[in-house]
């Protein structure tokens, strides 16, 4: 029984998330599964993945196959490295000690540079926010200075035509005198 670690997909349309699923090669990608070793979220940024490592860390070295994206993600978890070093521990090249300690050493400088990248889109959404309210209060000065401007005319309008009669009424009673 051939055995592959795939993505089952779940939700609606256009909001997919799919389970991490240990099945036999053969059933659909949908249907029967082993094992579920945890969930994949695509939508989110950075994508979300919950996987059950040590799971995962045995299914793999039993011989489950990964399909390439899993692949992609068990590298990126840092559970392929760690298959490499166990086969390096089980061929007797390197101890069991050194293969922890280098995987500890990925485990957290992955973690930095995961943190990193979260950090920096978090600081590029606040840029945005301050450039997008800067652009605003902008335009909102730009249309209060646009309302006084034709207040300041149509004061001077209603002045003159003011004046205008005024003027007029004077004008007619000077002659009559």
């Amino acid at each position: 029984m051939a055995v592959k670690i795939r993505l089952a997909r779940r939700g609606r349309k256009k909001l997919a998330q799919f389970d991490v699923v240990v099945a036999d090669a053969r059933a659909p990608r949908d249907g029967k599964f082993i094992e579920k070793l945890g969930t994949y979220n695509p939508l989110t940024v950075p994508a979300t993945i919950v996987l059950d490592d040590q799971k995962a860390f045995e299914w793999v070295m039993k011989g489950a196959q990964p399909t390439d994206t899993l692949k992609a993600m068990l590298s990126y978890r840092g559970i392929m490295l760690k298959k490499h070093l166990q086969i390096g521990v089980i061929k007797g090249a390197i101890t069991q000690d050194q293969a922890d300690a280098k995987h500890a050493e990925w485990v957290k400088s992955k973690e930095v540079k995961i943190q990193g990248r979260k950090d920096n889109l978090s600081k590029s959404k606040e840029d945005a926010a301050k450039a997008r309210k800067a652009a605003e209060s902008k335009v909102k000065e730009a249309r209060a200075e646009a309302i006084r401007q034709k207040q300041k005319v149509a004061e001077a309008a209603a002045s003159a035509q003011a004046a205008a009669p005024a003027a007029e009424g004077e004008a007619a009673a000077e002659p009559q005198a």
